[in-house]
């Protein structure tokens, strides 16, 4: 079953605020909360919906990913129901009502939030040829990465973390307040649910190491200019054998000196004689692709006449559709000129009617006007 769009899951608009997305999340999370429709599962299925859509919506990162790529960008970042009640987006929303901004519904599952590895930021510069070709290549990131001798556990090979004592391995520890179950993290493991006894002398009891990881990246056809690229699960890796971050490419596209882009079209200002724009003609153009184009010049182009060639512009990374690129015609005034061609520019001048020049027309008899006025 396919999920539904975020936005129409807070019933808000694409260009809501931050506040906006707050405060339509908090509607639904009074309404819906599995603590206040106990035995419901329809109830707490549309909260898990509304709270996936406001981890998404109000990071403004993710949020930037998912308005380009759709779910496909964030997909694994919430998914199950696995959301972080005490991080700071949904703290103050709990704390109005459930008075701890610890708090964390459902049964008494593990808390493993908290040993999530950290993100990873890595930026590329590419060129245009190579945005429309897309590209792969090799980057190698220093990180943390899961510790070989004890497999991410940090304890010593042969042993094992045992249960904690004071959460007996829930990693959070309950209580009452009202109606509502409260959870907070366990101050003895902070959340791990267990204790190394016998630490891993490698990693000493953290589980992970410093190395640096050499990783494959691709580039999609299209991309643009400050488009993010995340890969989930090639972050740090979590302590004590917690979740692993993810890696997120950030592109940009350096500037090329013929075209410029204005989403998938293309656009290029190309000079055209004088001579090819008075009697028409043809010239020969770049593309992007490394080919070339034929462009005919009609007879009377002007500078800032517009010309497209269909099909000719960027791949469009969402659907596989090509833009078109537009040609910019700047008629170029002749320099350096013979004694010939001076002359043969004069006998023209000579010949010359008011109706080759219908612009230059108009404007004298304004001119005109304007001065018998004064």
């Amino acid at each position: 079953m396919s999920k539904r769009d975020y936005y129409e899951v807070l019933g808000v608009n694409k260009s809501a605020d931050e506040s906006e997305i707050k405060k339509a999340y908090r509607k639904l999370a009074m309404k819906y909360h599995p603590d206040r429709n106990q035995g419901d599962s329809d109830a707490e299925a549309k909260f898990k919906e509304a709270s996936e859509a406001y981890s998404i919506l109000y990071d403004k990162e993710k949020r930037s990913a998912y308005d380009q790529f759709g779910h496909s960008a964030v997909d694994g970042s919430s998914q199950g129901g696995g959301f972080d009640f005490s991080s700071s987006q949904f703290s103050d929303i709990f704390e109005d009502f459930f008075g701890d901004s610890s708090f964390f519904g459902g049964g008494g599952r593990r808390r493993k939030s908290n040993n999530r590895g950290s993100d990873l930021r890595y930026d590329i510069s590419i060129n245009l040829e190579e945005a429309y070709l897309g590209k792969k290549f090799k980057v190698k990131i220093p990180t943390q990465v899961k510790c070989d001798d004890c497999s991410g556990s940090g304890a010593t090979k042969g042993s094992s973390p045992v249960t904690c004592n004071v959460c007996g391995g829930a990693g959070q520890v309950r209580s009452q307040q009202g109606f509502f179950s409260i959870q907070q993290t366990c101050p003895q493991c902070q959340g791990s649910g267990s204790m190394i006894a016998d630490p891993c002398k490698s990693c000493r009891g953290v589980g992970r190491m410093q190395k640096t990881k050499s990783l494959m990246v691709t580039i999609p056809k299209g991309v643009d200019d400050g488009s993010r690229i995340r890969l989930s699960g090639e972050g740090e890796a979590g302590p004590n054998g917690g979740q692993q971050g993810d890696l997120y490419i950030f592109v940009n596209v350096n500037e090329h000196e013929i075209f410029s882009r204005e989403e998938n079209h293309l656009f290029a200002e190309i000079p055209i004689s004088m001579i090819d724009a008075t009697i028409g003609g043809s010239i020969e153009l770049p593309t992007i692709d490394g080919g070339k184009a034929r462009l005919k010049i009609p007879e009377g182009t002007q500078t800032g006449d517009q010309f497209r060639l269909k099909s000719k512009g960027m791949p469009n990374v969402r659907n596989g559709g090509i833009g078109d690129l537009y040609i910019q015609a700047k008629v170029e005034t002749p320099i350096n000129l013979s004694k010939k061609q001076i002359e043969i520019l004069r006998s023209f001048k000579e010949i010359e009617d008011v109706k080759d020049s219908p612009l230059k027309s108009a404007f004298f008899k304004k001119a005109k006007k304007f001065w018998s006025n004064k």
